[in-house]
């Protein structure tokens, strides 16, 4: 167990939290959420004694473990992938050392022998015997083959890299483990043998993840950092968002019954409890959800943008059709028919390829050979993966930058639209060459929806967004009426949304396949 008690950070004026008490208990996995800058990360570093609080402190029960997930990928350049993984249990390897030095000596000695019994006893306790087979494991399951367990790490592909680091953090059963953002540059296929792992792991588990789909699956609890505070919520992050936003419509809705109030919550908290069924953990979940009472259930004070795509201009029967399209080093003889309503999300090892694709249909790029028929109905809206170019030396404020934009030049009108994803007040008076990543998304989302398009593109809408924008935005796209194709890593929105998916496998190779995400990847192994 994991004990938090009355920690506050500050830095210079700024608070961070302020008098934060929680616990952390064996058998459940908390996910700590919040917005880009709250502190996430930070309080990670609390809890591993990386950083210290102003105030108070954290507690680890005596004699327990913690394993965290190492953000430093050169920091084992030195030693082979194996070594690394071992690497993980840091006390068996220095048992394991001072056992090899002790064994190695000329002139060993009576009182020798007694400290390597003592090594031998406690190598044994700590799983030592198993732990090379255990490794062995844990690299095999996330893909690295036995021919690669002697290479060192600083001549291994970034992307191996980042899966042995994660098998470092999983080795040798710890009784804590901390990851932060665990599914960074991870395929699908490892993703879902962690959070199979995660289900099974009997200890504590602590996890910032902007993966929704990761924190639904794996999560008991959800840790909130919001305002200063971190306020720990039973369920996983939809059941932690659903039931804040049922609680914020039933109090502005003060007409409604106290009874029928309550009936609501009922009824939802029986919905989720009873989709908490699968694996040990997920049915730990579902007893808590059974106990939790509807005065456990609080609003979030977190904000959401509001984003909702319409058109006026009905689709006819041609839509999108791609005939022989072929880009040297990328694809060829492409060939597809987007019909009326589809919503297709696209794949392929490198996202400059889905990108040259959505460039090449909007008309941006040249093929080699190949066509692209566009419908007489069809009107277009694009979000680039690339956006600079709309705000790049533009000092116009936000008002003027969406105004461009709209047909309604009116400026009560116009800052309507930025009040819907999140600008108001003097916010509406910055430059557009001064935003962030994610308030430049935000702003070329509201354009897009200005332009009320009839088909969407989008070429990784998650990039930069936090995880209130991203939830924002998936049900935009499930609400769409339209036609959608759309690329993203983002597994949510890919199972939620997608009923087609077109991957590009290689230069000669490319899978359409019509179902769902979860359907594609059990057929095809993914």
């Amino acid at each position: 167990m994991i004990q938090v008690i009355n920690v506050s950070l500050s830095f210079g004026n700024r608070t961070l939290y302020k008098d934060v008490n929680l616990k952390f208990s064996k058998g459940n996995c908390y996910g700590i959420i919040g917005a880009n800058g709250a502190g996430k990360s930070t309080f990670l570093k609390i809890l591993t004694g990386e950083i210290e609080p102003n105030t108070g402190e954290v507690v680890i029960t005596p004699g327990e473990r913690m394993s965290v997930l190492a953000q430093n990928q050169n920091a084992y350049d030195d030693q082979t992938i194996l070594d690394t993984v071992l690497l993980g249990h840091k006390r068996l390897m220095e048992v394991q050392k001072e056992k090899d030095l002790l064994y190695a000596k000329e002139d060993f000695s009576e009182e020798d022998g007694i400290r390597a019994g003592e090594l031998e006893t406690e190598f044994a306790e700590l799983g030592g015997w198993e732990a090379e087979s255990e490794a062995k494991s844990l690299l095999q399951n996330i893909g690295i083959g036995e021919d690669m367990y002697y290479n060192l790490m600083g001549q291994t592909d970034p992307k191996i890299k980042v899966k042995v680091l994660l098998a470092q953090a999983l080795f040798g059963n710890p009784d804590i483990l901390v990851l932060d953002e665990p599914t960074n540059n991870l395929d699908f296929k490892t993703v879902r043998w962690l959070e199979n792992f995660l289900l099974d792991f009997e200890n504590t588990v602590i996890i910032v993840s902007h993966n929704r789909h990761f924190l639904n699956k794996v999560c008991t609890h959800i840790c909130d950092v919001d305002y200063g505070k971190i306020n720990m919520y039973i369920g996983n992050y939809d059941f932690w968002y659903e039931s804040s936003q049922l609680i914020l419509r039933q109090m502005k809705d003060q007409n409604k019954k106290a009874e029928q109030r309550a009936k609501e919550l009922k009824e939802f908290i029986a919905r989720f409890s009873a989709n908490a069924s699968k694996s040990k953990q997920a049915t730990s979940r579902k007893k808590e959800l059974e106990r939790l009472t509807i005065e456990d259930i609080k609003p979030s004070s977190r904000k959401y943008p509001y984003i909702n795509f319409e058109f006026t201009q009905e689709i006819g029967k041609e839509v999108i059709k791609v005939e022989g399209l072929s880009k040297a080093g990328m694809f060829k003889k492409l060939n597809f028919n987007i019909e009326k309503g589809q919503k297709v999300a696209f794949f392929a090892k490198n996202s400059q390829i889905l990108t040259t694709l959505f460039n090449i249909i909007l008309g941006k790029e040249k093929q080699d050979s190949g066509n692209v028929f566009i419908g007489k109905t069809i009107k277009l809206t694009y979000l680039p993966q690339n956006y600079d170019e709309h705000f790049d030396n533009v000092h116009l404020s936000l008002v003027d930058w969406l105004r461009q934009f709209s047909k309604d030049q009116n400026e009560t009108f116009i800052r309507s639209w930025l009040g819907r994803m999140l600008f108001t007040g003097e916010e509406n008076m910055k430059e557009a060459c001064v935003l962030s990543g994610g308030e430049k998304v935000r702003c070329m989302l509201a354009k897009m929806m200005l332009e009320q398009g009839n088909t969407i593109i989008l070429d990784e809408p998650t990039n930069h967004l936090d995880l209130e924008s991203i939830t924002a935005l998936n049900k935009g796209m499930q609400n769409f009426r339209g036609t959608l194709l759309f690329a993203t890593h983002d597994q949510e929105i890919i199972e939620t949304v997608a009923d087609r998916i077109i991957e590009i496998v290689d230069e000669d190779h490319y899978i359409d396949y019509t179902g769902t995400f979860e359907q594609y990847a059990e057929k095809y192994n993914k």
